[in-house]
């Protein structure tokens, strides 16, 4: 699978893409918007690459890998895929700082919506995301997402709990 765009492709995890993965999946810093809470063998992730090369109506989601000109920035993940109401969530990580603010994840992400939208005949995506990101919400609203609900005190932080805002595009 590869979905291309202006500046980014989007294309399915490979064997060859252990290594990335495995870094990216084990820095805390990603785990603050990841919800991981502990590191990822190789041996698990290497097993979860294989899983991804099922149908997305096996396995109920999909993780893309972002590529610019075919070096992996970050990734997308489509997840509670649910066929009958026409829904999916969506998620994207742009990893290095530099690659950042450079429109790769609004182009993913727009990129997303027309397959779901064209091949998945889905209905709306939806995202969640942490109150104080305010990066992650100027791009989702930026794609069309708008904020539909708030679970208050949700995420733990080290200072306290903050709210995650639930944001859904109407496709």
């Amino acid at each position: 699978m590869l979905i291309e765009g202006q500046k980014v492709a989007l294309r399915a995890l490979e064997p060859a893409d252990i290594e990335v993965v495995y870094r990216w999946e084990n820095d805390p810093e990603v785990w603050r918007v990841s919800g991981t809470t502990a590191p990822l063998s190789r041996e698990r992730i290497a097993r979860f690459i294989e899983e991804q090369s099922y149908d997305i109506y096996a396995t109920r989601g999909m993780r893309l890998i972002v590529e610019v000109e075919g070096i992996a920035v970050g990734t997308v993940d489509c997840f509670d895929f649910e066929p009958r109401d026409g829904r999916m969530g969506i998620g994207i990580m742009i990893y290095a700082p530099d690659d950042r603010r450079k429109g790769y994840a609004r182009e993913a992400i727009e990129l997303v919506k027309g397959y779901a939208r064209e091949h998945l005949a889905l209905h709306q995506i939806w995202a969640t995301i942490a109150e104080d990101n305010e990066p992650s919400k100027a791009l989702f609203e930026g794609c069309g997402f708008v904020e539909c609900g708030r679970r208050k005190e949700w995420l733990r932080r080290t200072d306290g709990y903050a709210d995650e805002l639930e944001y859904q595009c109407i496709l």
